[in-house]
């Protein structure tokens, strides 16, 4: 059986930005971004792989939130 990489997502909230970024590798190792419509930027490293994404205009406003009820689905193949 492989040896599966050992995984950490990032997720985080810019309040003052109004921004939820998520990473699934080192936000360092971001070489290029891309928009994907809908207020969606897509991080990719130098492979071209998806690393994060940052999706703008997070809460409507008016909102309120709090860091302890972000909801997260996750799903491992």
């Amino acid at each position: 059986m492989a040896k599966m990489k050992s995984a950490k997502l990032r997720v985080i909230y810019d309040k003052e930005g109004n921004t939820l970024n998520v990473w699934f590798d080192d936000p360092k190792n971001e070489h290029v971004s891309e928009e994907a419509g809908n207020d969606v930027v897509i991080a990719k490293d130098r492979k071209g792989r998806v690393i994060g994404f940052e999706k703008l205009n997070f809460l409507p406003k008016g909102s309120s939130f709090s860091r302890k009820s972000i909801p997260v689905k996750a799903e491992v193949a």
